[in-house]
């Protein structure tokens, strides 16, 4: 009878086979890391890209100027008045339209492969997402600021107080955090983000300008005043302008929030789910 004798390899030469566990698991601390991270990423590529600077800084200042100096004594009969009147709505119209660059630079990133490479590092996969909101958001703040300076020094005066003004400043900053759903919707869904610019000119455009932002409602003829008492941007106005300078605050203010809790709801899903398909 013959003995077969196994013959095992060295252990050296020896591999277990092991199932690959995935990328670990980040912590809700090093997510806010990582937000914060390309937040910042977002915030400096400002000085690479100076047409940004045009967006938040110079185009808001022209609007004003043009307004109020070429429109203010037709409408208002008098400059300082109307001021007084278009500012605030200024201000929401400017943060709205602005909403738009955070889908303009999602669609950016995505076609130029910037996501592909954020993908590959272990990082939370909502921070590229919500870091660019986040600086978004500090942009529209910023450019709330330049208004209110050149506002100042063109004669407008905030008549309630630093409080009130500091809310007026975080109720459009919140609404806008809201409507930038919108924009990351469109901005995962469009191939190009020149296209994001087409669709928020369309949609935005008549939502400001059917609005109180420029005139009085009561200018308006009966059958639009049902719509623009219904706007949200309307809501948003007379929230900011009672804030700012006197005037019904707390109804327009629960408008605003319930547009705002609306717009998040139904536009905050999508965009997420968007987002995950094309990353």
């Amino acid at each position: 009878m013959s003995t077969v004798t196994a013959v095992l390899p060295e252990p050296s030469t020896r591999r277990a086979v092991w199932p690959d566990p995935g990328p670990a698991r980040v912590s809700p601390l090093e997510t806010l890391r990582h937000v914060r991270t390309l937040a910042w990423r977002n915030l400096v590529q400002v000085k690479h890209n100076p047409m940004e600077l045009i967006d938040f800084s110079v185009q808001p200042l022209m609007f004003l100027l043009l307004f109020t100096y070429v429109f203010g004594g037709a409408i208002s009969g008098s400059t300082s008045e109307y001021l007084t009147f278009a500012l605030p709505g200024l201000i929401v119209q400017n943060t709205l339209f602005a909403t738009l660059n955070t889908g303009t630079g999602l669609n950016t990133d995505l076609t130029k492969g910037v996501f592909d490479r954020l993908r590959s590092l272990p990082i939370a996969r909502s921070a590229p997402l919500a870091g660019r909101i986040l600086a978004d958001l500090a942009k529209q703040v910023w450019a709330i600021g330049i208004l209110l300076g050149l506002g100042y020094i063109l004669g407008f005066r905030i008549e309630t107080g630093p409080l009130q003004a500091l809310a007026a400043v975080g109720l459009v900053a919140l609404f806008a955090l809201c409507a930038s759903w919108i924009a990351v919707l469109v901005g995962m869904l469009v191939s190009e983000p020149e296209k994001v610019m087409v669709f928020g000119f369309t949609l935005i455009f008549p939502l400001t300008f059917v609005s109180n932002v420029f005139v009085q409602t009561n200018t308006m003829p009966g059958w639009l005043q049902a719509f623009v008492k219904v706007n949200p941007v309307t809501a948003l106005a007379d929230a900011t302008r009672g804030l700012f300078v006197g005037g019904p605050v707390l109804t327009p203010t629960w408008h605003v929030l319930v547009w705002g809790v609306v717009l998040v709801a139904v536009f905050a899903p999508l965009a997420v789910r968007a987002f995950k398909r094309r990353v």
